[in-house]
Parts: C-alpha cells; structure tokens; sequence
C-alpha cells in the first residue's frame, strides 16, 4: 500500500488486541480532543444496534468522549413521525444509555431521515440535552486541549443524490446550489488548521466501481473540498467500515451501527469490513488519529491523518 504524506497506515497485526485507538505518545494523548462517531444506525435495537451501543459506551468512557458524532439515518426505515414518536425512546434514547453518551450528539440527515418529518429532528434539538441538530448543515468551531483550532462542517448530502427526485426520500425544494456556496464561503473563510467536512454519502471508497450516488457527490462536494485542501471526509449510509485515501484525501465510510452486509475485495488501496461497529477520533493540533472498531471492541483499522 502507497502512504501518502498525509496518512501513516497502522495494520490491525500491530495493534495491542482488543485495542481501542492506536497508541498514541502520552504528550499527544493529552492534548487531543477525543469523540466517537456512528452511523446508520437507528432500528429500535435489533440487527446489534444495542450491541454496538454497548461497547461504544464502554470505548467512551475508556478515551473520555467529549461528544459523539452521527453519521445519518438516524431512524429506519422511514424517519420519525414526529416528536412524540415512540421511535425516539425505542431507537435512541433506550438505547444509549452509558454515562459516556449523554455528551453532545452532533447529528446530521440521512436519507431514511429525509422519508419521514425532518422538522421533528431538527426540533428534536430544543428537547433534549444531547441531541444537537441546528439546520439541515451547520458549521461548528472547537478549541482543542494544545490550543489549535478544528473546524467541523456538517453536510446535508441527500439532496445532491438525483435519482432520489420523486421519491419517497422527499428532497423537494432543497436548494443545493446554496449548500455548495456555502460549504465553498465557509471552508475559504476558515482560519483554523483543521477543516473536517462529514456527510451521510460516500464519495470516494475502497472499490473504484461508483454508483450513482458516489458520482453526484463526486461530482458537487469533491471539487470543494479539493478546492479548500480538506484532509478528511467522513460518512456513513454503505453498512460498512471503509477507508481509502485518494490523492491526498482520506474518505471514511463509517455506516455500521446496526445492519451491516457483505463486502468484496478492495479494487483500490484501503480498507474494508462488513462487521458491525462505530469509529473514535483523537484530534489534536498536528493529528488527527481514528480508529475503526467493531462491537467486540477490537481494533479493526487505523490511521493517522495530519492537516491539509
């Protein structure tokens, strides 16, 4: 495998088994931010959304998770019906109940989210004490533990995705043009060294077969991010862990909180599994290390991401 400058690749053989992040030194360690992400994964706690649950919490409390981040379809199949569906007890809040996942949840839509009623996610946020979902995209600022500075920009992808028009995934009257425009002011106007764009689609993965989906992203977001030297997108919706990088750019696919299915070889340089799991960050000013990890705990991939 060709490591770029950006990316040092850790094989799951080097890691300590059962291993949560690749062992960082313990000066690093300190002064990175560390969270947990997930994706694809609301289905009232069958097809090991509860087991996933399960150790997320526990890895949490392990690395001290500041805030988790959502990846999308947050709700299947359809979404939620509104405030008062019972899916927001049977899917979410029954389901996450570590100490370590009563932090912020940084969410974004997904779209099974975009079958149901949207507004109720979004005002989901004026209830609850962890569920944060400003706008349909949002841009968050952070100060890490050394003093750097991350920007996070949450993506509202579903309405780039054409074939999605007429569909039960109701995208009608989404103006993608002024998310581009946005995402495009927004990046340019970053000061901070990191700029971490995260999305429900996929845009780049392992297997250089793309769908159509993969080609409307490739085609509306990847020349912005590229534009804007971002050094990592993250996202769900395939039911798989997945990592490539291409051209200078890491791609993770992060969409395995629940359901899975199977995957073939890679076509390209990276990785992929179809076990069930989530992800974990250490951000620091100089690095930013991940892990995949599936619901046992184990360490399944990881790398080490340094800024644009």
């Amino acid at each position: 495998m060709k490591i770029s400058r950006r990316s040092l690749i850790t094989s799951t053989a080097t890691l300590t088994a059962g291993a949560v992040l690749p062992v960082l030194p313990a000066q690093a360690a300190a002064a990175a931010l560390p969270f947990v992400l997930i994706g694809d994964w609301g289905r009232y706690g069958i097809d090991f959304q509860t087991s996933v649950a399960d150790q997320m919490g526990k890895t949490a409390a392990a690395i001290n998770s500041q805030f988790t981040v959502s990846m999308g379809d947050n709700f299947y199949e359809n979404g939620v019906t509104g405030l008062h569906d019972p899916y927001w007890n049977l899917s979410f809040e029954k389901i996450y109940t570590a100490d370590s996942l009563q932090s912020p949840w940084k969410i974004i839509l997904g779209n099974h989210d975009y079958r149901g009623n949207v507004q109720a996610q979004l005002d989901y946020s004026h209830i609850s004490h962890r569920w944060q979902l400003p706008a349909r995209y949002y841009i968050e600022s952070v100060t890490l533990p050394d003093g750097g500075k991350a920007d996070f920009f949450y993506l509202d992808t579903s309405p780039f995705i054409s074939y999605y028009m007429g569909t039960a995934v109701d995208i009608y009257g989404q103006d993608t043009q002024a998310q581009v425009a946005w995402l495009d002011k927004a990046l340019g106007q970053s000061t901070a060294r990191w700029k971490i764009v995260i999305g429900h689609h996929p845009i780049y993965t392992p297997f250089k077969e793309q769908d159509k989906e993969q080609g409307d992203m490739i085609a509306r977001i990847d020349p912005v991010l590229r534009a804007h030297n971002v050094p990592i997108y993250i996202c769900g919706h395939y039911h798989l862990l997945q990592s490539t990088t291409v051209k200078g750019l890491t791609y993770v696919v992060n969409g395995a909180g629940s359901e899975t299915y199977a995957t073939g070889p890679v076509t390209r340089d990276g990785f992929t599994s179809s076990n069930h799991g989530f992800m974990t960050i250490a951000l620091s000013s100089d690095r930013l290390d991940y892990a995949l990890i599936d619901m046992s705990g184990k360490t399944l991939y990881a790398q080490t991401v340094t800024p644009g």
